[in-house]
């Protein structure tokens, strides 16, 4: 009887050993799939600034080719302006 006894308390003693591990890998599952998902949501904001980024970066170049065409058409207007003068002083 003892033997049997001392068998039964082994199989719970390791049933509550497993239900300890089991325990304890579903806290390691849920606290890596937190840090997973705290991840993914940085990722997510850096991707978001890098979009925004680029955004600033295409209107800062749209801008500087609108501010170069009035610098070039600016550059023109002068140019036919100093042959005007040098007409007049010709006169």
């Amino acid at each position: 009887g003892s033997a049997k006894m001392a068998a039964a308390s082994a199989a719970g003693g390791a049933a509550d050993a497993q239900a300890r591990f089991g325990h304890s890998v579903k806290g390691l599952l849920t606290e890596k799939v937190t840090s997973c998902g705290t991840d993914v949501i940085a990722l997510t904001k850096q991707v978001l600034k890098g979009s925004r980024s680029a955004e600033l970066l295409g209107q800062a170049a749209r801008n500087m080719v609108m501010q170069e065409d009035a610098i070039l058409h600016s550059e023109d207007s002068l140019r036919k302006m100093a042959i005007i003068t040098t007409h007049l002083q010709y006169q």
